[in-house]
């Protein structure tokens, strides 16, 4: 029995609403995990109070973030049989070892240390502590790297073989895991991490200094947030274009639908803005470079031909628009957090930072940066992969559990949609209200330490070299 294509599309609707919600949580709490570690060593190293009450406030807010990342994932794992359940039979051999093993290690080190950093403060010594917050930010940095080594083989099979009754079996685990995508797509997924949470704590920086509050805290969260952003926004960019290079290899029909390209070109110019007309297979009001920029952006090459959209068969053609503009999204947002990033960072060097309020307002406003990246980047990847579910060999259509009907998805979608919507209202309420409070004061020390008995500071307190202060140190 074949699913009707209402029940297809509420099921893609539903698959796509879940996942895009539950992906802000871990776009936030991977880079905040380390965030953390780098605080508490900050503190036991400089002994400085503020990075001790920095630690604590953001241990809260990673605490609700955690928990909200935890309930939104569970549902996806139940869609997979309600929604997908050819998917889960045909690759299930594949992708129920791979989300095994995230749970067996990466979740494991997460639930595991995450209690020590809730309720372990002054019942281990200050090493296991910082320990402790190592090994989070471990665990979630494999959450995301098991994830993304699923996602990748969806997107470039490889290391399997097709049995008679349809079943991909996996021949090479190593080729699966060491697939060479997914070299590319986790780094550019953790500088993506990253750089949301560097802007995340930049824009709190920024809005208690406008605000006149907590100086010392403020500082160090606008100073060290955009020193790192400054650091790792162009290692972003680079393992964007990387990420480039695989589609264009790897999934023609995808580089074609991004770059809004019609016809065959050698060499290629490249298209900036245009709307593109599925209907008439023609791009309006297009603005574009001429060739050869196409060719170089796309192939590194003066001279390589470049495919267009008619090339590839009709029935194998992703929809053009949303890749098209959530590309463009999302590179846009990038070229704009690196001015910030890198104006910002020049202007704390130069001490005058904090007398341009209209730099700090632009700061405090970046804060959803990141989470709109992070997400048109994903829209960009899976949209511009349909209609395959795992590319080249089993479509979208064909994944669906044959006996799903319109009103089952209808009401299921419906469900999801309020209950994540009144978990996401009430988190980010309460998130909101911890930054707008503050960092309070220090309210225990660990076994052993002595920080309580050191005098208030702010790193690099007395006047830098030119009037200002130095960042603290930003190794993550």
């Amino acid at each position: 029995m074949n699913p009707d294509v209402t029940a297809i599309l509420l099921s893609r609707i539903q698959f796509a609403f879940t996942i895009s919600f539950h992906i802000i949580f871990p776009a936030f709490t991977i880079g905040l995990a380390a965030w953390l570690a780098v605080l508490e060593a900050m503190s036991l190293t400089t002994g400085l109070p503020v990075y001790r009450r920095l630690f604590d406030f953001w241990l809260k807010i990673f605490g609700v973030a955690f928990g909200l990342g935890v309930v939104s994932g569970i549902v996806m794992a139940f869609q997979f049989g309600s929604n997908w359940s050819e998917l889960s039979r045909r690759s299930g051999p594949i992708q129920g070892p791979l989300l095994a093993y995230e749970s067996f290690t990466a979740f494991a080190l997460e639930a595991s240390f995450f209690g020590v950093l809730i309720f372990g403060r002054n019942r281990v010594r200050p090493a296991l502590y910082l320990a402790s917050a190592i090994l989070v930010a471990v665990g979630t940095s494999l959450s995301s790297f098991w994830i993304l080594v699923n996602n990748s083989w969806m997107q470039v099979p490889t290391g399997f073989e097709t049995s008679p009754e349809g079943v991909f079996v996996p021949t090479d685990w190593f080729g699966i895991i060491f697939n060479g995508v997914v070299w590319v797509r986790f780094p550019h997924m953790m500088m993506a991490a990253y750089v949301t949470t560097a802007f995340c704590v930049a824009a709190t920086g920024a809005w208690h200094l406008l605000r006149a509050r907590h100086k010392a805290e403020a500082r160090v969260m606008l100073r060290m947030g955009l020193g790192l952003a400054a650091v790792l926004v162009p290692v972003q960019l680079f393992f964007g274009h990387l990420n480039g290079d695989y589609v264009v290899r790897k999934q023609p029909s995808k580089i074609a639908a991004i770059e809004g390209r019609w016809e065959d070109e050698q060499p290629a110019g490249e298209v900036m803005f245009a709307l593109p007309d599925e209907a008439t297979e023609s791009n309006g009001f297009e603005l574009r470079l001429p060739a050869p920029f196409g060719s170089l952006i796309d192939s590194s090459s003066l001279t390589s031909k470049e495919i267009g959209i008619k090339s590839i068969p009709k029935a194998d053609r992703p929809p053009i628009v949303i890749p098209f503009f959530a590309f463009r999204v999302m590179v846009g947002i990038g070229m704009l957090m690196l001015a910030l990033a890198w104006g910002g960072s020049l202007l704390a060097w130069l001490g005058r930072l904090e007398g341009r309020r209209w730099l700090l307002w632009a700061t405090f406003c970046s804060f959803p940066l990141g989470f709109v990246a992070t997400l048109t980047g994903w829209i960009t990847a899976e949209v511009g992969r349909q209609p395959w579910t795992v590319f080249g060999h089993l479509r979208t259509a064909e994944a669906v559990t044959p006996t799903l009907r319109a009103r089952e998805v209808a009401t299921s979608l419906a469900v999801f949609g309020s209950v994540y919507a009144l978990i996401f209202v009430f988190g980010t309420i309460y998130i909101y209200r911890l930054l707008r409070a503050g960092p309070g004061p220090v309210t225990a020390t660990p076994m052993g330490a002595s920080n309580a008995k050191r005098p208030l500071a702010v790193p690099g307190g007395g006047p830098g070299p030119r009037g200002g202060s130095p960042s603290p140190t930003l190794a993550e």
